[in-house]
């Protein structure tokens, strides 16, 4: 099968092979994942991962990036995480510490224990959102090689009796842009919500799974929802995303940051005027400034949010221990152990500084900067190296003693640069059956056409920058806007 030629038309058989294929390529294109060290299976649409890993988050990531490709039904994840040795001790120095510089999770009560690289924690939390935030900072802590998660959730934060359960599922997933079917059911009987029914992609179920759990369900039960090609039907979503009126997106809007317990103790100010929404207020820390604007732009009927939040911190962290934490986060990361930073601080307002190979990388740095407590606002200066340096750059071929090979010309590398992100937005479970047109010129991608939503509009831009592009202009218009 020819990815760039092939028909988009949703009655196709895509392969097994052929998206074993697809997920190959991607392992070995985008940044995070060691491809060589990951074997990849697929049989009747099921992905089954397996292989090694030297840190939780390329394990995590491995999935993610399989649950992104077309044809995908779900994806069994036997990759192993092999780090190295670190005393226990050391360990959990460095797991107490990534827990109290988390401005979202600082303040929870958790308990951690480490030993031969496996990580046990434990306490009681009022949400599964919050236990959520706990997991994800201990997994990007180097030298963790499993978790054993016994958190308890208190329950009763957010809704408790089956009727309130399910009403609040149906709302929810009626105003989230992530998932586009119509045709799930929900059914809460003694706390467990039992889902069934048929979305598009793995991802979409993932968020239905999830948005169960947030409403308060003791255990989700998803046997019988299926990831099923004809709830891609462009007819279903198109009726989700016609327009809706400014004062019910800013309920929604105003709801969705109510239930981010990052976001909920501020309170911030929504303002809705034609789909643009105005975030305004003072929030204690920059990840709940992040993830507001996040959580406003995954709403029906947003087409642009404008992020007017202050971050405040109190107490006032002083710039240099910013500047040392920052440096510290940076030089232990996994992903970015080996690049060298510049890092300045003035007033809270970090500038980064430095040479990455990707944007990925770029993107992660930026990631743990802004969740260092006391950050107020960071601004990035690091350099990504030319796209067809890192991409495109001729190898030695086998028996020439690594002599040198001529550099791509510039039409060239512009051709293969277009044929690959072709490639990915064929394969994407989001983007295969948008209509979205791409022009190459000296790296730099032109993106012009429709979209369904501000989040394919967003997934378009980042995988035309994972694909190797220096630079990309961003033209396309969304559905309902239109």
């Amino acid at each position: 099968m020819n990815p760039q030629t092939a028909s988009l038309s949703t009655e196709e058989r895509l392969a097994d092979h052929d998206i074993r294929a697809a997920i190959e390529r991607l392992f070995n294109v985008k940044k995070g994942v060691n491809a060589r060290a990951i074997d990849v299976q697929c049989l009747a649409g099921i992905v089954e991962l397996s292989g090694v890993t030297d840190n939780l988050l390329a394990r995590e990531r491995a999935a993610a990036i399989a649950k992104e490709v077309r044809g995908v039904r779900g994806v069994i994840n036997q990759v192993n995480v092999r780090t190295p040795d670190v005393p226990d001790a050391e360990l959990l120095r460095r797991v107490e510490l990534a827990l109290l510089q988390d401005p979202a999770v600082g303040d929870y009560r958790v308990r951690c224990t480490a030993h031969d690289g496996v990580l046990t924690v434990e306490g009681t939390l009022r949400t599964w959102t919050e236990k959520q935030l706990v997991l994800r900072v201990l997994n990007g802590v180097p030298g963790v090689r499993r978790i054993d998660c016994r958190l308890n959730i208190r329950g009763g934060e957010v809704v408790s009796t089956d009727e309130e359960i399910t009403a609040f599922v149906r709302e929810v997933l009626l105003w989230d842009i992530r998932v586009k079917s119509s045709l799930v059911d929900i059914r809460a009987v003694d706390g467990v919500v039992h889902l069934s029914g048929s979305v598009g992609t793995v991802a979409e179920r993932e968020q239905v799974v999830t948005t169960a759990y947030v409403a308060g369900a003791r255990h989700v039960d998803a046997r019988d929802l299926f990831v099923v090609r004809g709830a891609l039907d462009p007819a279903l979503r198109h009726q989700k995303f016609a327009a809706k009126a400014d004062e019910d997106i800013a309920r929604a809007v105003r709801d969705t940051l109510y239930f981010d317990p990052r976001v909920r103790a501020f309170e911030p100010v929504v303002h809705v005027r034609e789909g643009k929404v105005t975030l305004a207020g003072v929030v204690g820390n920059l990840r709940a400034r992040e993830a507001a604007e996040k959580d406003a732009a995954n709403v029906v009927g947003v087409w642009e949010v404008l992020n007017l939040l202050q971050v405040h911190t109190q107490p006032p962290v002083p710039d240099a221990t910013i500047q040392e934490q920052v440096k510290a986060t940076l030089q232990d990361d996994v992903y970015l152990t080996g690049h060298q930073f510049t890092v300045n601080v003035s007033h809270g307002k970090v500038q980064l500084h430095g040479v990455v190979a990707s944007h990925f990388e770029q993107e992660r740095a930026l990631e743990l900067a802004a969740g260092i407590h006391g950050v107020v606002e960071v601004q990035n200066r690091m350099q990504v190296l030319s796209y067809r340096e890192e991409h495109f750059q001729p190898q030695p071929a086998p028996g020439t003693s690594g002599l040198a090979v001529p550099p791509l010309s510039a039409a060239t590398a512009d051709h293969l640069l277009e044929q690959r992100l072709r490639s990915h937005y064929y394969w994407s479970a989001l983007l295969h059956d948008q209509d979205i047109d791409i022009e190459v010129l000296d790296g730099r991608v032109t993106l012009t056409g429709t979209v369904d939503s501000p989040l394919e509009r967003k997934r378009a831009a980042e995988e035309a920058l994972a694909c190797g592009a220096q630079q990309v202009n961003n033209h396309l218009h969304l559905f309902a806007a239109g």
